[in-house]
């Protein structure tokens, strides 16, 4: 897949089933009744705006802000990802979108998975998870918790590249106040364990739609073989390792995580419509 020409967006806000109203970014425009969800970690909307504004061309892109991030009220008793992917597989009805790709950074990723579960609505065709928590993985490799951390010791963990590092000297008072806001958020979502559901992961070989892994191999945050662990736990899992990134590849390494997305469609996600399709039970 090469690397498209980025697309004007536009943010809007719409009313789901519930009463409760989530405001989006959308990138091109829904004229085949199809699109890509894309859900941002604790970082905020503005990590997933690149990835989103680069597949424009290919896809229309949704960029949903989660209740209580950048200043959008959270309601009372809206606390959990589960309450995250039940609103945002709300979302999916009220845009009336089929056979969405689901693309998820950090906990974005975790939303992803727990949307795949509960789609009884067959509105996911494919999930892809970039440097995903959510897990508790098999393996002795957990998620770092990053609760008491500075903010710049979760950068230097976060980004391979110094040069992507935020500089939080110049922020002002109104950014680092946000920041501190976006965080308190995740915590209330994340729950007590705040980097995984206990249960989650003995769960996800019932998800039957292709899943894509995609891991920064420098993330000082969630390691490598967590996220190998995470690709493994699915019932159709692929792990697309990219070099010389962090926990967010979409920013570092834009064209290879491009390429590992394009792959992916080309190769897992086309046959299996294609299966799907043609071949009839006998």
């Amino acid at each position: 897949m090469s690397t498209p020409i980025t697309t004007t967006a536009a943010s809007r806000t719409l009313t789901i089933a519930t009463g409760m109203a989530i405001t989006v970014t959308e990138f091109g425009t829904d004229t085949a009744g199809t699109g890509v969800l894309y859900l941002h970690g604790g970082a905020g909307p503005r990590t997933m705006l690149g990835l989103a504004g680069a597949l424009a061309e290919h896809a229309y892109g949704i960029v949903p802000t989660h209740p209580g991030f950048d200043g959008i009220p959270r309601p009372d008793r809206f606390d959990s990802m589960a309450d995250l992917a039940e609103a945002y597989l709300d979302l999916l009805d009220e845009l009336d979108l089929r056979d969405v790709m689901v693309i998820g950074n950090s906990v974005g990723g975790w939303i992803a998975s727990e949307m795949a579960l509960r789609d009884n609505r067959h509105r996911i065709g494919a999930i892809v998870l970039i440097n995903a928590t959510g897990i508790k993985a098999a393996g002795e490799e957990q998620v770092t918790d990053v609760r008491g951390m500075a903010p710049a010791q979760m950068s230097e963990l976060s980004f391979a590249n110094a040069a992507f590092r935020p500089d939080f000297a110049a922020l002002t008072d109104e950014q680092r106040a946000g920041m501190a806001a976006n965080q308190r958020t995740l915590a209330v979502y994340s729950g007590g364990a705040f980097t995984h559901d206990p249960k989650l992961r003995r769960r996800l070989h019932r998800i039957s739609i292709p899943a894509l892994v995609i891991w920064g191999e420098a993330d000082g945050i969630s390691p490598l073989a967590y996220g190998r662990d995470y690709a493994a736990a699915f019932g159709d899992g692929h792990f697309a390792p990219i070099a010389e990134a962090g926990h967010f590849p979409q920013i570092e390494q834009l064209g290879a995580t491009l390429a590992a997305i394009g792959d992916f469609v080309e190769t897992v996600v086309k046959d299996t419509v294609v299966k799907d399709t043609v071949v009839k039970p006998a």
